[in-house]
Protein backbone atom coordinates (compact mmCIF):
# COMPACT_ATOMS: atom_id res chain seq x y z
CA UNK A 1 0.00 0.00 0.00
CA UNK A 2 1.16 3.72 -0.13
CA UNK A 3 2.55 6.08 2.33
CA UNK A 4 0.11 7.56 3.81
CA UNK A 5 0.93 10.89 3.88
CA UNK A 6 -0.47 14.76 5.26
CA UNK A 7 -2.64 14.87 2.22
CA UNK A 8 -4.05 11.74 2.44
CA UNK A 9 -4.82 12.43 6.17
CA UNK A 10 -6.62 16.14 5.14
CA UNK A 11 -8.44 14.23 2.75
CA UNK A 12 -10.20 12.03 5.63
CA UNK A 13 -10.71 14.83 7.47
CA UNK A 14 -12.79 15.99 4.44
CA UNK A 15 -14.53 12.89 3.35
CA UNK A 16 -15.49 12.22 6.99
CA UNK A 17 -13.24 9.05 7.23
CA UNK A 18 -12.07 8.48 11.11
CA UNK A 19 -8.04 8.15 10.99
CA UNK A 20 -6.61 5.53 13.44
CA UNK A 21 -3.42 6.23 15.39
CA UNK A 22 -1.40 4.34 18.04
CA UNK A 23 1.93 4.84 19.49
CA UNK A 24 5.51 2.61 18.98
CA UNK A 25 8.50 2.93 20.31
CA UNK A 26 10.73 -0.65 18.89
CA UNK A 27 10.93 -2.24 15.51
CA UNK A 28 8.62 -5.23 16.00
CA UNK A 29 5.34 -3.30 17.37
CA UNK A 30 5.90 -0.89 14.64
CA UNK A 31 5.63 -3.74 12.31
CA UNK A 32 2.78 -5.42 13.39
CA UNK A 33 1.06 -1.99 13.44
CA UNK A 34 1.89 -1.18 9.48
CA UNK A 35 0.71 -4.40 8.58
CA UNK A 36 -2.81 -4.16 10.53
CA UNK A 37 -2.68 -0.82 8.48
CA UNK A 38 -2.77 1.74 11.39
CA UNK A 39 -2.75 5.22 9.41
CA UNK A 40 -0.69 7.08 11.91
CA UNK A 41 2.15 5.74 14.47
CA UNK A 42 3.51 8.53 16.85
CA UNK A 43 6.49 7.96 19.02
CA UNK A 44 5.24 8.85 22.23
CA UNK A 45 7.64 10.53 24.61
CA UNK A 46 4.76 8.14 26.62
CA UNK A 47 8.19 5.67 26.33
CA UNK A 48 9.71 7.41 29.63
CA UNK A 49 6.62 5.99 31.44
CA UNK A 50 5.49 2.50 29.61
CA UNK A 51 8.91 1.71 28.38
CA UNK A 52 11.56 3.05 30.63
CA UNK A 53 9.51 3.69 33.89
CA UNK A 54 9.04 6.89 34.79
CA UNK A 55 6.97 8.83 36.77
CA UNK A 56 5.95 11.45 34.04
CA UNK A 57 7.37 11.95 30.35
CA UNK A 58 9.65 14.82 31.96
CA UNK A 59 12.94 12.88 31.57
CA UNK A 60 12.80 11.52 28.18
CA UNK A 61 15.52 12.98 26.38
CA UNK A 62 16.31 14.10 22.60
CA UNK A 63 18.81 11.18 22.36
CA UNK A 64 16.07 8.68 23.53
CA UNK A 65 13.71 9.60 21.40
CA UNK A 66 16.03 9.48 18.70
CA UNK A 67 16.86 5.83 18.98
CA UNK A 68 13.10 5.41 19.46
CA UNK A 69 12.13 6.87 16.52
CA UNK A 70 14.92 5.25 14.03
CA UNK A 71 13.70 1.65 15.18
CA UNK A 72 10.05 2.56 14.18
CA UNK A 73 11.33 3.90 11.36
CA UNK A 74 12.85 0.59 10.26
CA UNK A 75 9.35 -1.17 11.21
CA UNK A 76 6.86 0.90 9.70
CA UNK A 77 7.10 1.59 5.97
CA UNK A 78 3.12 2.48 5.08
CA UNK A 79 2.48 4.57 7.93
CA UNK A 80 2.62 8.36 8.89
CA UNK A 81 5.20 8.81 11.48
CA UNK A 82 5.22 11.46 14.02
CA UNK A 83 7.95 12.05 16.51
CA UNK A 84 7.61 13.37 19.87
CA UNK A 85 9.64 16.58 20.86
CA UNK A 86 10.14 15.93 25.04
CA UNK A 87 10.57 18.31 27.23
CA UNK A 88 12.69 20.92 27.23
CA UNK A 89 13.53 20.30 23.37
CA UNK A 90 11.42 23.08 22.19
CA UNK A 91 10.81 25.48 24.95
CA UNK A 92 13.97 27.00 25.61
CA UNK A 93 14.88 28.69 22.40
CA UNK A 94 13.75 28.77 18.19
CA UNK A 95 17.38 27.66 17.89
CA UNK A 96 16.84 24.26 19.69
CA UNK A 97 13.10 23.98 18.73
CA UNK A 98 14.64 23.92 14.98
CA UNK A 99 18.11 21.73 15.98
CA UNK A 100 15.67 19.34 17.72
CA UNK A 101 12.29 19.18 15.68
CA UNK A 102 15.55 18.30 12.58
CA UNK A 103 17.22 15.69 14.68
CA UNK A 104 13.49 13.91 14.49
CA UNK A 105 13.24 14.09 10.72
CA UNK A 106 16.87 13.63 9.84
CA UNK A 107 17.88 10.96 12.05
CA UNK A 108 15.19 9.57 13.45
CA UNK A 109 13.54 9.24 10.09
CA UNK A 110 10.02 10.57 11.59
CA UNK A 111 8.08 12.22 8.77
CA UNK A 112 6.55 14.86 11.43
CA UNK A 113 7.37 16.14 14.93
CA UNK A 114 4.58 16.55 18.00
CA UNK A 115 4.95 19.52 20.31
CA UNK A 116 2.56 20.64 23.51
CA UNK A 117 0.98 23.96 23.95
CA UNK A 118 -2.01 26.52 22.73
CA UNK A 119 -1.32 30.18 21.59
CA UNK A 120 1.77 30.41 22.84
CA UNK A 121 3.47 27.76 21.03
CA UNK A 122 2.14 29.61 17.80
CA UNK A 123 5.37 31.07 17.33
CA UNK A 124 7.90 28.28 17.08
CA UNK A 125 5.17 26.30 15.51
CA UNK A 126 5.13 28.53 12.72
CA UNK A 127 9.05 28.97 12.63
CA UNK A 128 9.19 24.78 11.82
CA UNK A 129 7.07 25.22 9.09
CA UNK A 130 8.71 28.21 7.80
CA UNK A 131 11.32 25.92 6.96
CA UNK A 132 9.92 22.50 6.14
CA UNK A 133 9.33 20.32 9.16
CA UNK A 134 5.33 19.40 9.68
CA UNK A 135 4.20 19.74 13.15
CA UNK A 136 1.52 18.17 14.73
CA UNK A 137 -0.04 20.46 18.29
CA UNK A 138 -0.99 19.18 21.18
CA UNK A 139 -3.58 20.84 23.39
CA UNK A 140 -6.04 20.42 26.03
CA UNK A 141 -4.32 18.03 28.68
CA UNK A 142 -0.67 18.51 27.97
CA UNK A 143 1.78 15.80 29.70
CA UNK A 144 4.89 17.84 29.72
CA UNK A 145 3.07 20.64 31.85
CA UNK A 146 1.17 17.99 34.28
CA UNK A 147 2.48 19.98 37.37
CA UNK A 148 1.15 23.16 36.20
CA UNK A 149 -2.42 21.80 35.42
CA UNK A 150 -2.46 19.92 39.05
CA UNK A 151 -2.46 16.54 37.94
CA UNK A 152 -4.05 14.15 35.17
CA UNK A 153 -7.15 16.39 35.03
CA UNK A 154 -9.63 16.77 32.35
CA UNK A 155 -9.81 20.35 30.81
CA UNK A 156 -11.94 23.07 29.28
CA UNK A 157 -14.86 22.34 31.90
CA UNK A 158 -15.25 26.45 32.28
CA UNK A 159 -16.18 28.81 29.82
CA UNK A 160 -13.07 30.90 30.12
CA UNK A 161 -10.71 27.55 30.01
CA UNK A 162 -13.47 26.77 26.99
CA UNK A 163 -13.28 29.13 24.93
CA UNK A 164 -9.20 29.13 25.69
CA UNK A 165 -9.25 26.17 24.03
CA UNK A 166 -11.15 27.17 21.16
CA UNK A 167 -8.56 29.87 20.72
CA UNK A 168 -5.39 27.44 21.02
CA UNK A 169 -6.78 25.32 18.08
CA UNK A 170 -6.86 28.34 15.97
CA UNK A 171 -3.68 29.71 16.61
CA UNK A 172 -2.18 26.09 16.24
CA UNK A 173 -3.97 26.19 12.40
CA UNK A 174 -2.93 29.55 11.67
CA UNK A 175 0.63 28.68 12.73
CA UNK A 176 0.80 26.11 10.41
CA UNK A 177 -0.10 22.82 12.36
CA UNK A 178 -0.97 20.42 9.67
CA UNK A 179 -3.01 18.58 12.44
CA UNK A 180 -4.01 18.93 16.43
CA UNK A 181 -4.37 16.13 19.65
CA UNK A 182 -6.86 17.08 21.96
CA UNK A 183 -6.68 15.00 25.06
CA UNK A 184 -8.75 15.05 27.70
CA UNK A 185 -11.56 17.46 26.40
CA UNK A 186 -15.04 17.37 26.96
CA UNK A 187 -16.35 15.52 23.97
CA UNK A 188 -19.18 18.40 22.69
CA UNK A 189 -16.05 20.88 23.13
CA UNK A 190 -13.84 19.05 21.39
CA UNK A 191 -16.62 18.09 18.44
CA UNK A 192 -17.16 22.17 18.67
CA UNK A 193 -13.34 22.73 17.82
CA UNK A 194 -13.15 20.10 15.25
CA UNK A 195 -15.82 22.03 13.31
CA UNK A 196 -13.92 24.88 13.69
CA UNK A 197 -10.78 23.85 12.29
CA UNK A 198 -9.56 22.89 8.91
CA UNK A 199 -6.67 20.62 10.16
CA UNK A 200 -7.76 17.10 11.60
CA UNK A 201 -8.20 16.99 15.11
CA UNK A 202 -6.93 13.61 16.78
CA UNK A 203 -8.94 12.67 20.03
CA UNK A 204 -7.32 10.96 23.27
CA UNK A 205 -9.91 11.59 25.66
CA UNK A 206 -11.65 13.76 23.56
CA UNK A 207 -14.60 11.88 22.29
CA UNK A 208 -15.93 10.14 19.19
CA UNK A 209 -16.77 13.91 17.52
CA UNK A 210 -12.87 14.36 16.66
CA UNK A 211 -11.10 13.30 12.86
CA UNK A 212 -9.38 10.29 14.64
CA UNK A 213 -8.29 8.54 17.47
CA UNK A 214 -4.85 7.96 19.56
CA UNK A 215 -3.75 5.78 22.29
CA UNK A 216 -1.02 4.63 23.75
CA UNK A 217 -0.42 0.42 22.89
CA UNK A 218 0.20 -0.13 26.17
CA UNK A 219 -2.41 1.22 27.19
CA UNK A 220 -4.81 -1.06 24.30
CA UNK A 221 -2.94 -4.16 25.05
CA UNK A 222 -3.12 -4.07 28.64
CA UNK A 223 0.62 -3.70 29.38
CA UNK A 224 0.89 -0.85 31.56
CA UNK A 225 -1.15 -1.26 34.64
CA UNK A 226 0.39 1.64 37.13
CA UNK A 227 -3.08 3.42 35.87
CA UNK A 228 -5.71 3.17 33.48
CA UNK A 229 -7.67 7.00 32.09
CA UNK A 230 -11.06 6.50 31.90
CA UNK A 231 -10.47 7.03 28.34
CA UNK A 232 -8.50 3.91 27.61
CA UNK A 233 -10.23 1.02 25.98
CA UNK A 234 -8.17 -2.32 26.71
CA UNK A 235 -8.81 -4.55 23.67
CA UNK A 236 -6.59 -7.15 24.75
CA UNK A 237 -5.01 -8.29 28.02
CA UNK A 238 -1.60 -9.38 26.61
CA UNK A 239 0.19 -9.05 30.17
CA UNK A 240 -1.65 -11.98 31.17
CA UNK A 241 -0.72 -14.19 27.96
CA UNK A 242 2.88 -12.73 28.42
CA UNK A 243 3.10 -13.77 32.49
CA UNK A 244 1.98 -16.90 31.50
CA UNK A 245 4.23 -17.93 29.11
CA UNK A 246 7.52 -16.47 31.17
CA UNK A 247 5.81 -18.73 33.99
CA UNK A 248 5.67 -22.36 31.67
CA UNK A 249 9.13 -21.28 30.85
CA UNK A 250 10.41 -21.19 34.08
CA UNK A 251 8.33 -24.50 35.01
CA UNK A 252 9.46 -26.02 32.30
CA UNK A 253 13.18 -25.11 33.10
CA UNK A 254 13.68 -25.96 36.43
CA UNK A 255 12.14 -29.63 35.58
CA UNK A 256 14.60 -29.94 32.90
CA UNK A 257 11.59 -30.52 30.16
CA UNK A 258 12.91 -27.75 28.34
CA UNK A 259 15.10 -27.76 26.10
CA UNK A 260 14.05 -31.18 24.44
CA UNK A 261 15.43 -32.97 21.88
CA UNK A 262 13.56 -31.36 19.09
CA UNK A 263 15.11 -28.36 20.36
CA UNK A 264 18.82 -28.95 19.91
CA UNK A 265 22.12 -29.46 17.92
CA UNK A 266 23.38 -32.73 17.26
CA UNK A 267 27.19 -33.77 16.33
CA UNK A 268 27.72 -36.82 14.02
CA UNK A 269 29.00 -39.97 15.93
CA UNK A 270 32.16 -40.71 14.57
CA UNK A 271 33.47 -36.79 15.67
CA UNK A 272 31.78 -37.63 19.07
CA UNK A 273 33.64 -40.78 19.77
CA UNK A 274 36.82 -39.39 18.38
CA UNK A 275 36.26 -35.86 21.28
CA UNK A 276 35.49 -38.30 23.76
CA UNK A 277 38.07 -40.36 23.98
CA UNK A 278 40.43 -37.19 23.72
CA UNK A 279 38.56 -35.99 27.12
CA UNK A 280 38.26 -39.20 28.81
Amino acid sequence: MDKVTIHDLHRMKTRGEPISMLTAYDYPTALLLDQSGIDVILVGDSAGMVVHGFETTLPVTMDMMVMHCQAVRRGAKRAFLIGDMPFMSYQTSLEDARRNAGRLLVEGGMDAVKLEGGQHMAGTIRELVAIGIAVQGHIGLTPQSVSQLGGFKVQGKTVEAARQLLDDARALEAAGAFSMVLEAIPARLAELITRSVGVPTISIGAGAGCDGQVLVTHDVLGLFDRFTPKFVKQFANVADTMRGAFEMYQAEVRSRTFPGAEHQFTMPDDVWDVIQSELE
